[in-house]
């Protein structure tokens, strides 16, 4: 007997990376803040996935990428050489799962299923905005199941009340981490000594590389080069953030990664897209992530948290606002001014070791890491 995954409600979705229609290794997690919908039908060359496709292709009023987002996974390789389906924006997507790893996650194929004839239990699988499952409805010989998938999605609450009210995001948020004095200077040095474009970490066969793409983030960083400002920034972590990660987390952070001035210019459109901070092999070891603003006097710039909501915020001058860097979030774009932020990353020693042991990992324009001697970009 094949055995299959049963996914139920309430259950947490599966992660994974899957070629798509448009991008060769798609982070699925990466869409979560929205509604989604995954139909594994198969092959587009069947009636019934045809007129399941049409169904939702009839809803764009839904399927708009705010309130939610459709994944159509083809197991047929046809699908892609003869064009049958393909992206369309916003909110419709499609994956090619040929090798099956997807279907198997989500109990469409079964678990020990090789590369040979494959028995597909066609279904729906609706997630809530956290990438939970909401519902699973298989497909029905006499097609009721689209039908029922749709009065599913009509009945559903607004975005920002899936869990019935409007969510917090568990993050924390400090005021007065910095004096003004001292947000001032860091302006200073950015403005005295300029700014560097800055990118992201990305996947690239195994080894952790730096990527630029304008579409996806644009900002310009100093790094830190003065040992008396980065003591004082220390300090006042010691003093005023990590006591309230211990309160609340229950964590003894040890390490402090990174010390920058980042400015995110109207003029540059500047922003950063929806994104998590340990997703590659060269970020793993990362725990927390603090956005210490420096300045008021802009707009836009705020940071969101999309799997809990619209809401964004924006901290005072000097105030924090501290986050896992599992959590995905996004700044959103400056619309005037500019803003400036002081942007670390806090771990312990635990995670310094999986930090030192991925220095395989890195490609070689990222310099590595030595967990001893400690200096000034590792302990605190």
């Amino acid at each position: 007997m094949a055995s299959y995954i049963n996914l139920l409600a309430g259950d947490p979705a599966p992660w994974f990376h899957q070629r798509s229609f448009a991008n060769p290794r798609y982070a699925f997690d990466s869409a979560a803040g929205r509604y989604i919908v995954l139909c594994f039908f198969g092959s587009a060359t069947d009636e019934h996935s045809q007129e399941a496709l049409r169904a939702v292709l009839l809803r764009p009023d839904l399927f708009d990428d705010d309130t939610a987002s459709f994944f159509g996974v083809s197991m047929d390789s046809g699908d892609e050489t003869e064009t049958r389906v393909r992206n369309r924006y916003p909110g419709y997507r499609f994956l090619w799962d040929f090798d099956g790893s997807v279907s198997r996650l989500y109990g469409a194929s079964p678990v020990d299923a090789d590369s040979g004839q494959v028995s597909l239990l066609r279904r729906w699988v609706v997630l809530d905005p956290t990438l939970r499952v909401l519902e699973v409805v298989p497909f029905a010989q006499d097609r009721s199941d689209i039908g029922i998938l749709i009065a599913f999605l009509d009945g559903l609450p607004p975005i920002d009340r899936f869990a019935g009210f409007p969510l917090q995001a568990p993050i924390i948020v400090l005021p007065n981490v910095f004096e003004r004095d001292f947000c001032r200077k860091l302006i200073e040095l950015y403005e005295t000594k300029g700014g560097m474009e800055s990118g992201f970490m990305h996947e690239v066969d195994g080894k952790t590389v730096g990527v630029t793409d304008h579409r996806h983030k644009r900002r310009r960083d100093y790094h830190i080069e003065e040992d008396d400002i980065i003591a004082f920034a220390q300090g006042r972590f010691v003093r005023r953030v990590i006591p309230e990660i211990r309160k609340v987390h229950q964590y003894d952070v040890t390490r402090m990664e990174r010390y920058i001035v980042a400015c995110y210019a109207a003029e540059d459109n500047a922003h950063f897209a929806a994104h998590r901070d340990n997703t590659t092999k060269g970020t793993q070891h990362r725990r927390f992530a603090v956005s210490v603003n420096l300045n008021d006097d802009f707009d836009g710039g705020e940071v969101s948290f999309p799997e809990y909501g619209s809401r964004s915020f924006k901290a005072p001058v000097g105030g924090a606002v501290v986050f896992s860097c599992s959590l995905l979030h996004a700044v959103s774009e400056v619309t005037r001014g500019r803003r400036y932020a002081f942007l670390p990353f806090l771990y312990d020693d635990a995670a310094a070791k999986i930090r030192e042991d991925n220095n395989r990992f890195l490609d070689g324009s990222i310099g590595e890491y030595q967990a001893a001697p400690p200096d000034k970009d590792k302990d605190i």
